[in-house]
């Protein structure tokens, strides 16, 4: 693999699962995402709808931060693939009103409260964290357990 693949795969996000993995079936893939998105965590993954041009969908809503996180997944049964768009919308006043961005993108974002603690002095208390990758990597090793690739895409569908 030459450097402009490397470069490539790592601006999109590009996995590809350990040699020596047989790839399962497009249905045994879709079922293992599926099931990442109903162990009872922060995101739903679920059908997509026409217009969303994919098979599934991730989607994360984080009110405590007016974001909404989207993952596209198309499944490319022929070439063991799972091309994936990543979209987040931010409405947030930091990022001046509304933002949208497309491709992977990591975002990390914790907020703090002071209290008192037993022995009486003033304390940092974490009360509220969220991290993208909470989502994200789920899906990736999902399917790359199934001997699949993440594909990472930069352009629409």
């Amino acid at each position: 693999m030459g450097f402009w693949s490397r470069y490539r795969d790592r601006r999109t996000g590009t996995r590809y699962p350990d040699s020596g993995i047989a790839p399962r079936s497009a249905a045994e893939v879709r079922d293992a995402l599926l099931a990442v998105g109903a162990a009872g965590g922060p995101f739903l993954v679920r059908a997509a709808l026409p217009e969303e041009k994919a098979d599934l969908v991730a989607e994360w809503q984080v009110p405590e931060l007016r974001l909404r996180l989207k993952t596209r997944m198309r499944f490319v049964p022929e070439s063991h693939e799972v091309h994936t768009l990543d979209e987040r919308w931010d409405r947030s006043p930091e990022s001046g009103g509304k933002r949208y961005g497309r491709g992977p993108a990591t975002k990390v974002a914790r907020q703090w409260a002071y209290e008192r603690g037993p022995d009486g002095r003033r304390r940092r208390v974490e009360t509220f964290r969220f991290d993208s990758r909470d989502m994200r990597n789920p899906l990736v090793e999902a399917v790359l357990d199934a001997g699949w690739t993440w594909r990472g895409v930069l352009s629409t569908w």
